[in-house]
Protein backbone atom coordinates (compact mmCIF):
# COMPACT_ATOMS: atom_id res chain seq x y z
CA UNK A 1 0.00 0.00 0.00
CA UNK A 2 1.40 3.38 -1.01
CA UNK A 3 2.06 5.84 1.81
CA UNK A 4 2.33 9.60 1.48
CA UNK A 5 3.07 12.39 3.96
CA UNK A 6 0.36 14.87 4.83
CA UNK A 7 -0.21 17.59 2.24
CA UNK A 8 1.31 20.18 4.56
CA UNK A 9 4.55 18.27 5.11
CA UNK A 10 6.77 21.08 3.82
CA UNK A 11 5.37 23.75 6.14
CA UNK A 12 5.42 21.26 9.02
CA UNK A 13 9.19 20.66 8.85
CA UNK A 14 10.74 21.91 12.11
CA UNK A 15 12.56 25.24 12.15
CA UNK A 16 13.98 25.15 15.67
CA UNK A 17 16.73 22.63 14.82
CA UNK A 18 18.68 21.08 11.98
CA UNK A 19 16.65 18.76 9.78
CA UNK A 20 17.53 15.07 9.67
CA UNK A 21 17.52 14.17 5.98
CA UNK A 22 18.69 10.57 5.71
CA UNK A 23 20.42 9.45 2.55
CA UNK A 24 19.20 6.07 1.36
CA UNK A 25 22.50 5.65 -0.49
CA UNK A 26 24.01 5.23 2.98
CA UNK A 27 21.60 2.43 3.84
CA UNK A 28 22.29 -1.27 3.41
CA UNK A 29 20.95 -1.47 -0.14
CA UNK A 30 20.13 -5.16 0.29
CA UNK A 31 18.05 -4.32 3.38
CA UNK A 32 16.37 -1.02 2.58
CA UNK A 33 13.10 -2.00 4.23
CA UNK A 34 14.89 -2.85 7.47
CA UNK A 35 16.93 0.35 7.46
CA UNK A 36 13.92 2.54 6.70
CA UNK A 37 12.04 0.97 9.61
CA UNK A 38 15.08 1.47 11.85
CA UNK A 39 15.61 5.13 10.98
CA UNK A 40 12.05 6.35 10.35
CA UNK A 41 11.44 7.53 13.95
CA UNK A 42 14.45 9.88 13.59
CA UNK A 43 14.13 11.07 9.98
CA UNK A 44 12.42 14.28 8.87
CA UNK A 45 12.72 13.18 5.26
CA UNK A 46 14.64 10.68 3.12
CA UNK A 47 17.13 11.70 0.45
CA UNK A 48 17.11 9.62 -2.73
CA UNK A 49 20.08 10.18 -5.02
CA UNK A 50 19.52 9.53 -8.72
CA UNK A 51 22.61 9.33 -10.92
CA UNK A 52 22.99 8.57 -14.61
CA UNK A 53 26.71 7.69 -14.80
CA UNK A 54 27.38 10.87 -16.81
CA UNK A 55 26.53 13.91 -14.69
CA UNK A 56 27.67 11.90 -11.66
CA UNK A 57 29.95 8.83 -11.77
CA UNK A 58 27.39 6.39 -10.38
CA UNK A 59 24.14 4.63 -11.28
CA UNK A 60 21.34 4.96 -8.70
CA UNK A 61 18.34 5.02 -7.73
CA UNK A 62 15.54 3.98 -10.13
CA UNK A 63 11.84 4.90 -10.33
CA UNK A 64 10.64 1.38 -9.51
CA UNK A 65 12.87 1.38 -6.40
CA UNK A 66 11.40 4.71 -5.32
CA UNK A 67 7.87 3.40 -5.84
CA UNK A 68 8.71 0.49 -3.54
CA UNK A 69 10.27 2.86 -0.97
CA UNK A 70 7.14 5.01 -1.16
CA UNK A 71 5.14 2.00 0.00
CA UNK A 72 7.40 1.62 3.04
CA UNK A 73 7.29 5.09 4.58
CA UNK A 74 5.06 8.13 4.93
CA UNK A 75 8.10 10.36 5.38
CA UNK A 76 8.71 12.85 2.56
CA UNK A 77 10.97 11.58 -0.23
CA UNK A 78 13.47 14.06 -1.64
CA UNK A 79 14.65 12.90 -5.06
CA UNK A 80 17.95 14.56 -6.03
CA UNK A 81 18.47 14.29 -9.79
CA UNK A 82 22.18 14.08 -10.59
CA UNK A 83 21.49 13.65 -14.30
CA UNK A 84 22.30 15.40 -17.55
CA UNK A 85 19.92 18.03 -18.84
CA UNK A 86 18.84 15.98 -21.85
CA UNK A 87 17.04 13.47 -19.62
CA UNK A 88 16.08 15.61 -16.62
CA UNK A 89 12.50 16.27 -17.76
CA UNK A 90 11.80 12.58 -18.38
CA UNK A 91 13.33 11.75 -14.98
CA UNK A 92 11.13 14.32 -13.24
CA UNK A 93 8.02 12.72 -14.70
CA UNK A 94 9.09 9.21 -13.74
CA UNK A 95 10.04 10.03 -10.15
CA UNK A 96 6.96 12.19 -9.57
CA UNK A 97 4.86 9.23 -10.67
CA UNK A 98 6.89 6.95 -8.38
CA UNK A 99 5.95 9.04 -5.35
CA UNK A 100 8.56 11.78 -4.86
CA UNK A 101 7.46 14.70 -2.69
CA UNK A 102 10.42 17.00 -3.40
CA UNK A 103 12.47 16.90 -6.62
CA UNK A 104 15.68 18.89 -6.91
CA UNK A 105 17.57 19.62 -10.10
CA UNK A 106 21.05 21.00 -10.61
CA UNK A 107 21.68 24.62 -11.54
CA UNK A 108 24.36 23.20 -13.84
CA UNK A 109 21.59 21.76 -16.04
CA UNK A 110 21.46 25.28 -17.46
CA UNK A 111 18.80 26.13 -20.04
CA UNK A 112 16.44 23.33 -18.98
CA UNK A 113 16.21 24.43 -15.34
CA UNK A 114 13.32 26.83 -15.94
CA UNK A 115 11.26 24.17 -17.66
CA UNK A 116 12.26 21.56 -15.06
CA UNK A 117 11.10 23.69 -12.12
CA UNK A 118 7.81 24.40 -13.88
CA UNK A 119 7.26 20.71 -14.59
CA UNK A 120 7.97 19.74 -10.98
CA UNK A 121 5.34 22.20 -9.79
CA UNK A 122 2.85 21.07 -12.44
CA UNK A 123 3.23 17.48 -11.22
CA UNK A 124 2.39 18.47 -7.65
CA UNK A 125 5.85 18.15 -6.11
CA UNK A 126 7.92 20.70 -4.22
CA UNK A 127 10.86 21.98 -6.30
CA UNK A 128 14.45 22.45 -5.25
CA UNK A 129 17.80 23.48 -6.67
CA UNK A 130 21.21 21.87 -6.07
CA UNK A 131 24.69 23.28 -6.64
CA UNK A 132 27.84 21.25 -7.07
CA UNK A 133 30.79 22.05 -4.81
CA UNK A 134 32.59 23.99 -7.53
CA UNK A 135 29.58 26.04 -8.66
CA UNK A 136 29.40 29.64 -7.35
CA UNK A 137 26.52 30.25 -4.99
CA UNK A 138 25.33 33.13 -7.18
CA UNK A 139 24.33 30.57 -9.84
CA UNK A 140 21.18 29.93 -7.76
CA UNK A 141 20.03 33.54 -7.81
CA UNK A 142 17.77 33.37 -10.93
CA UNK A 143 15.61 30.64 -9.38
CA UNK A 144 15.35 31.59 -5.71
CA UNK A 145 11.78 32.78 -6.21
CA UNK A 146 10.71 29.36 -7.50
CA UNK A 147 12.15 26.80 -5.08
CA UNK A 148 11.39 25.45 -1.62
CA UNK A 149 14.82 23.88 -1.04
CA UNK A 150 18.38 24.85 -1.95
CA UNK A 151 20.97 22.12 -1.45
CA UNK A 152 24.72 22.71 -1.55
CA UNK A 153 27.05 19.77 -2.05
CA UNK A 154 29.87 19.71 0.47
CA UNK A 155 31.86 17.05 -1.39
CA UNK A 156 32.61 16.16 -5.01
CA UNK A 157 29.48 14.87 -6.69
CA UNK A 158 28.52 11.20 -6.61
CA UNK A 159 31.46 9.78 -4.63
CA UNK A 160 30.82 8.25 -1.20
CA UNK A 161 33.03 8.48 1.86
CA UNK A 162 34.56 11.93 1.36
CA UNK A 163 35.21 14.46 4.08
CA UNK A 164 33.39 17.76 4.24
CA UNK A 165 35.12 20.43 2.16
CA UNK A 166 36.54 23.42 4.03
CA UNK A 167 34.49 25.61 1.70
CA UNK A 168 31.15 23.96 2.56
CA UNK A 169 30.17 26.04 5.60
CA UNK A 170 31.23 29.42 4.14
CA UNK A 171 29.22 28.54 1.02
CA UNK A 172 26.14 27.79 3.13
CA UNK A 173 26.53 31.16 4.87
CA UNK A 174 26.87 32.91 1.52
CA UNK A 175 23.78 31.16 0.18
CA UNK A 176 21.77 32.21 3.21
CA UNK A 177 22.83 35.76 2.45
CA UNK A 178 21.52 35.43 -1.12
CA UNK A 179 18.25 34.02 0.19
CA UNK A 180 17.97 36.99 2.55
CA UNK A 181 18.62 39.44 -0.28
CA UNK A 182 15.87 37.74 -2.32
CA UNK A 183 13.42 37.97 0.59
CA UNK A 184 13.17 34.17 0.71
CA UNK A 185 15.17 33.28 3.83
CA UNK A 186 12.01 32.35 5.73
CA UNK A 187 10.59 30.30 2.84
CA UNK A 188 13.52 28.24 1.50
CA UNK A 189 15.07 25.37 3.44
CA UNK A 190 18.85 25.38 3.08
CA UNK A 191 20.37 21.89 3.00
CA UNK A 192 23.87 20.42 3.10
CA UNK A 193 24.62 17.22 1.19
CA UNK A 194 27.79 15.18 1.59
CA UNK A 195 30.38 14.80 4.32
CA UNK A 196 27.75 14.67 7.06
CA UNK A 197 29.35 13.02 10.09
CA UNK A 198 29.06 13.29 13.86
CA UNK A 199 32.17 15.49 13.69
CA UNK A 200 30.79 17.84 11.00
CA UNK A 201 27.22 18.31 12.22
CA UNK A 202 28.32 20.86 14.87
CA UNK A 203 30.00 22.94 12.13
CA UNK A 204 26.85 22.78 10.01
Amino acid sequence: MTQKPDAGWLAALPRHRLLAEYSLWSADLANLERDIARTEPHADLYHVDVADGRFAPSFLFFPDQVARIRALTAKPLHVHLMVEGDIVLAQIRQFAEAGADLITVHAENGPVVDEALGLIADLGCAAGLVLRLETPEAAARPWLDRVAFVTLLGTAIGVKGQGLSDTACPRLAAMRGLMREAGREADIRLAADGGIRDTTVPRL
